[in-house]
């Protein structure tokens, strides 16, 4: 994988256009979530509450291709994703008593640290305008530059994930409210995939940001 730092300017519509194609594929979860061509997604939620959602994906023809199911534990958010017969991708893991709201991403119902895929973290502990998220491959043991970062506002619900602390653009997504989606279905986010991004991925990073933003909206 290819990394990069420095300065990040703002993106504008000609950089998806530009990171059409990374160099290197970005395969997380599956080889099977990569594809040579951009993916576009759509997220659908229902509120459970107790700040608790439920999501299913579909591709541009209304075809399911992943459900995220929830559940609350004592110690930890506990959410999964699953593929459009149920069984079961990853699991997703929030300690609730950390700092920084650290997420942790296994293979399938695992949660011991050979099956972790990857973690996740607010890059700092106030964020009041937008979201800061970083995220930690297994081998990344210091932690000192991310994998992956997301940055998303609140304000126009939208977020763009890139590579590293780069300017490069692996996936973006912008939130719509469906009018047509019945009382059960609050919102629906759009997101697109670069050629060559795992974007089973991509989905449970916005998940991760999602339910971040939940949480913060109670403090």
């Amino acid at each position: 994988m290819i990394m990069a730092t420095g300065q990040h300017p703002e993106p504008d519509p000609g950089e998806m256009a530009a990171n059409a194609t990374l160099e290197s594929p970005v395969m997380v979860i599956g080889q099977e979530f990569v594809t040579q061509h951009p993916v576009d997604l759509e997220m659908m939620q229902k509120t459970l509450g107790l700040g608790m959602n439920d999501c299913k994906v579909t591709d541009e023809d209304g075809n399911l291709i992943f459900q995220v199911k929830s559940k609350i534990a004592t110690v930890r958010d506990i959410r999964y994703l699953q593929d459009a017969d149920g069984n079961i991708l990853v699991s997703l893991k929030h300690k609730l008593m950390t700092a920084h709201g650290r997420w942790e991403v296994f293979r399938g119902e695992s949660i011991e640290q050979k099956d972790l895929l990857f973690s996740v973290k607010q890059s700092s502990l106030f964020q009041l305008v937008s979201s800061k998220l970083h995220v930690f491959l297994p081998s990344n043991t210091t932690e000192s530059v991310p994998d992956f970062r997301i940055e998303g506002a609140f304000i126009d619900s939208s977020c763009t994930i890139y590579l590293g602390n780069s300017n490069t653009i692996v996936a973006q997504m912008h939130q719509q409210h469906n009018l047509k989606s019945t009382i059960r279905w609050k919102d629906d986010f759009q997101v697109t995939v670069c050629p060559n991004v795992d974007y089973a991925f991509i989905i449970v990073l916005v998940v991760i940001l999602d339910a971040t933003e939940d949480n913060d909206d109670k403090i």
